[in-house]
């Protein structure tokens, strides 16, 4: 037993850092952009040297690529486990939201750095990073088509990046409002975006396709 453990150790040591040299880069990227930061300043936010860092990652932009890459992943996991699970398009719908507004409130640097940062990803990664954009926003329509069935499917993609542009905006404006008030506060916001999508008189929305329907049946 103590060989077993002894032997995943530095396995997880290894990721335990990654991650810590992943999110000192994402706060230095956001603050001075990835040009004004070095391997050296990494290396030194974690304590360690620049040229250790090469242990990790073979420069400044396949850590860029892996950062931008790990939260697309995450966002797009996160969405289709909401999606493919139990409860009703309502709760999926809320439940898209609060997830995308934990990710706003909680790691604004890295919604900066890809805002900024995105360009300087090499171009296999990026066009990655896109795909898994698009995967996660199509989640959301997913949900919102079942909501709103007569909506073109353009406009209900249209409403969910608005709606990602709105929340991910939030953070560098909140002021010293706390998390438990900005939280809800967005969660009615994006609802109300949202609800725009009908228009002022109901169409797209699912009580109006089955109101339709039995119209034509007379």
């Amino acid at each position: 037993m103590r060989d077993v453990t002894s032997s995943r150790t530095p396995t997880r040591n290894r990721g335990s850092r990654r991650a810590e040299i992943l999110d000192a880069a994402a706060t230095l990227f956001a603050a001075r952009g990835f040009h004004g930061v070095s391997i050296e300043d990494i290396g030194g936010a974690v304590g360690v040297s620049g040229p250790a860092l090469y242990r990790h990652f073979s420069g400044k932009d396949a850590l860029l690529a892996e950062m931008l890459l790990n939260v697309s992943q995450r966002l797009r996991a996160s969405a289709a486990e909401v999606v493919t699970g139990a409860g009703s398009a309502e709760q999926m719908l809320d439940t898209l939201i609060a997830g995308q507004i934990a990710f706003a409130l909680s790691e604004p640097a890295l919604i900066t750095v890809h805002d900024r940062e995105l360009g300087n990803v090499p171009e296999p990664e990026r066009r990655a990073i896109r795909r898994l954009q698009r995967l996660y926003a199509e989640e959301w329509v997913t949900v919102l088509a079942e909501l709103y069935p007569r909506c073109p499917a353009a406009d209900l993609r249209a409403a969910a990046h608005a709606v990602f542009g709105l929340l991910n905006s939030t953070p560098h404006s909140a002021g010293d409002l706390p998390r438990e008030t900005m939280a809800p506060l967005l969660h009615r916001m994006a609802r109300a975006a949202l609800s725009a999508i009908v228009g002022e008189r109901g169409v797209g929305e699912r009580g109006d396709t089955e109101r339709g329907v039995g119209e034509r049946g007379r």
